[in-house]
Formats: C-alpha cells, structure tokens, sequence
C-alpha cells in the first residue's frame, strides 16, 4: 500500500539544510564536487550524483528544516522508481517517512497508479507508527475523492463495516423509517428525500472501563441544497460534504491501529440531502431527539440537523471527550482559508493542546470564539431554534452555537473543516484531505498516555 518499508537497501538520501550545504559540500570528493558544480547544482532542490559506473550512487536534496514533514514530498514523486535509504533520528526519520508516503499519494479507484520509488528505514517501530498515521489521512482522502454515486450512505456504513471488522470493532446502524422509531427525527427529515435511505451508523470499540470518547462525523454524501437548491457552482464539489465522516473514520483508524486507550464510540449520520416530493421545506419545525424544536429557515443548513440527533446521543451519557467534524459552513473557510481548520472547544485546556499539538506535526488547527453574544441569533420566534441565524455575519460561530446546545454534561470539541486542497502543495496534493486529523491524533495521545 506505501513504498516504505523497514530495511536497509539502494541508494542513500543526504538530507542537507540550506545552511549547512557549503560545508557539507567541502568535505565530499572531489568527484562529487565536480559533478554537483559543472551540473549546475546550486545547493537548491535535489540532485542525483552517479558513480564513476553512471550508476546511482546517491542523492543530496537541500531543505529549508530538516526536521519538516513535508522536507522529501516532493524528492517522493521526483525520483526515479528504484530504492533508496534513509538515516537519521528516530524524529527526524518519522517527519521525513510521513511526508514521504503523503507525497506520494494517489487516488487510484479510477485510473491506474503511476510506480514510484521505496524509502527504507532501518527502523521497524518508525516505519509501523507512520503506516498508521499515513493509513488514517489515506481513507480520510480516498473518501472525500470518491464520487457521491459511489459513496452513499450505503457505502459509508460498508466502509465502516469493514473497518470495525478489521480491529474487532462492534458495527451496528440504523436504516430508513426506523430513525423514526428509535428518535433520530432530523436525521430522517434531512435524508428522507432520496432514493438511498438514510442511516445512523455506529462503531464500538476498546475497553469499557477506559475514559469514553465519542467522534461524530457529518456524513452528508451530496448536498443538493434540498428545496433551497444550490446553483450548480456550489453544487459541483459536493461530493466532499460527507468530508466530517471521513475525517472521523480515519482518526479512528489511526486510534484502533495504534490502540489507544479509550472507549471509543464514532457516529456517523449519513445522508442524502435530495430533492422529491417528500423533501423536507423552509418553514418546517421538526423535534429533536433531545426534544427542542427546530424551525427550517434554509434547507442547505442540513448538516447541524443531521448532527444535533447525533450530539444528543452521544451526551445522554456524559463523555470524557465528544468530537465533532463537519464540513459544516462557508463562513468558516472565508475567515481562514482552505488550509486552516477551525475549530470550537468547551474545553480551554484540550483546545490549548490542540493548538500546539497541531503546530507540532505541522497540521495546524485555530480555535474560533463561541461568542454566547450571537446565540441569540439562533432562538425561533415559534420554536426553540432555528436552523440558520438570519444573518450572514458569524456564521461558522452560530452554527457552533446551535450544536452546542447539544451538549451539556461533556466536554466537546467542534471542528469546521473545508476537507479538501484547492491547490497541490509538498505532501497535500489537490483534492480531498484530512485537516487537523493528525493534530486530534496527537492531543489524544497527550491526553490519553501522559
């Protein structure tokens, strides 16, 4: 699955700061300083130098940190496909073998792979932990890439399936007009419209004494906008609505794989926000499962209902930790761009470690206000809530705050996520992606293990 294994074979790399380059130049042969000289090589980039044979005798790539995780994505996909080795710190090894193995990513459901060279690593345990990692961020991609026609709620819950069925996980899910008689009333109002019915899925996983922390990811496998049609612009990359659900089911991946310490329990309402003649309208009011009206000011505000029945479940018994993924509003991706997840926390602690967690794997995350102030925003004149603050102003903020009514005797992390690149940079190329994925992997684990 990763051209990375553990081992010791082919050509080595020498990973060289800019800084340090002239001096690592000086003590080389005088061959190679022929050859990197009289070819042109100005100490930016990488080079290839041949033995005295014309072999491939090594490679010397110059990188700004040396310690980065994106330092050899692009040497990745630049080489030739053949082996090459790589020595250094355990630290620096796993930056370098992650950003390898990213870098190298293809969505392949479509159209055949391109072979790529092997990076070994004379180190088993760094290898086994950036497998992990790296398998998490890839069906988190894989997913969001995959058109909506092949992944419907039917296709999510096969997904989950086979995932809890891979790391002995109980699976279980909730199907069509039975939402209704187990109480997942807006789930079934936004997903009732389509062909493929809607669903609760559910995974279990770990000890059931060890501290419960519950993912919910928004699975909205194409947003049509329902009645409130979105124009086709908007309606074109909206395949990646289920974006939330994918980010959670890699996160679990990586938790299961390297098995946390945790209760893990992740959710998942998938749907379809479809449009027929049993669409759901503005001006409906449905009732949550946790009992609070909500009336429908705009329909292509689907995925905080889809969430809220969710959110109710998982804190009808108090968590340790609930986090959320949604790829939930436009505003969150005007205020921060594609690149920066925002995120919302009731817990200033963890949201602290999030931060500096994010900063330290180089999956930077923000943690944006829930200014209780714009809560109001949300209160109904003829119902508990509505579904869309009639403002444009804050709009990833009050749809924060109406899923934080959800919630009330656990600690809970929202995250806002764009899910996708919208340009290809070293290890991150264009399409679908996993954004603070690995910033939540590690705050878990300082978290969980310190």
């Amino acid at each position: 699955m990763f051209n990375l294994v553990s081992g010791r074979e082919g050509c080595p790399i020498s990973v060289i700061e800019g800084g340090n380059y002239d001096e690592w130049l000086s003590q080389q042969s005088e061959f190679v300083r022929n050859w990197l000289v009289n070819s042109g090589f100005s100490g930016n980039g990488h080079s290839l130098i041949p033995a005295q044979d014309g072999q491939l005798d090594q490679v010397v790539v110059v990188v700004d940190e040396a310690s980065s995780v994106w330092q050899l994505s692009d040497l990745a996909t630049a080489l030739p496909n053949a082996a090459f080795y790589l020595e250094g710190d355990a630290e620096q090894l796993s930056a370098a073998a992650l950003g390898w193995v990213l870098g190298q990513y293809q969505f392949t459901q479509y159209k055949a792979a391109v072979e790529q060279a092997t990076l070994y690593i004379d180190d088993e345990a760094v290898v086994n932990n950036v497998i992990a990692l790296a398998k998490g961020v890839t069906l988190t991609r894989n997913l969001v890439n995959t058109p909506a026609g092949d992944m419907m709620p039917e296709h999510l819950s096969s997904t989950m399936q086979t995932l809890a069925d891979e790391y002995q996980g109980q699976f279980s899910e909730v199907v069509g007009d039975e939402l209704l008689n187990e109480n997942f009333p807006t789930i079934h109002m936004v997903g009732r419209a389509s062909d493929h019915a809607p669903r609760l899925l559910e995974l279990n996983w770990g000890d059931e004494s060890a501290p419960k922390l519950t993912l919910i990811g928004k699975g909205v496998c194409f947003d049509s906008g329902g009645l409130d049609l979105k124009p086709a612009a908007g309606m074109r990359l909206m395949k990646k609505d289920m974006g939330g659900a994918a980010h959670v089911l890699g996160l679990a991946a990586v938790i299961m794989a390297k098995e946390l310490p945790v209760r893990l329990r992740v959710l998942v309402p998938a749907v379809e926000n479809a449009v027929s003649g049993n669409a759901f309208r503005p001006g409906d009011i449905v009732t949550t499962r946790k009992g609070l009206t909500v009336e429908i000011d705009n329909t292509d505000a689907e995925g905080r209902l889809v969430l809220c029945d969710a959110l109710a479940l998982a804190d009808e018994e108090q968590q340790d930790l609930i986090i959320d993924f949604a790829t939930l509003t436009g505003a969150a991706r005007v205020a921060l761009g594609l690149e920066l997840p925002g995120f919302y926390s009731t817990d200033d602690g963890f949201a602290a470690d999030l931060m500096a967690a994010g900063d330290s794997v180089e999956d930077n995350v923000w943690r944006l206000p829930l200014h209780q102030a714009y809560a109001s925003y949300m209160k109904g004149s003829i119902s508990d809530l509505v579904n869309c603050a009639p403002t444009p102003m804050g709009g990833s903020i009050t749809a924060a705050l109406y899923l934080q009514q959800f919630v009330e005797q656990s600690n809970w992390v929202h995250f806002d996520v764009g899910a996708w690149n919208d340009r290809p940079r070293p290890g991150r190329p264009k399409g679908g992606e996993a954004m603070g994925l690995r910033a939540v992997f590690k705050a878990l684990e300082q978290r969980y293990l310190d």
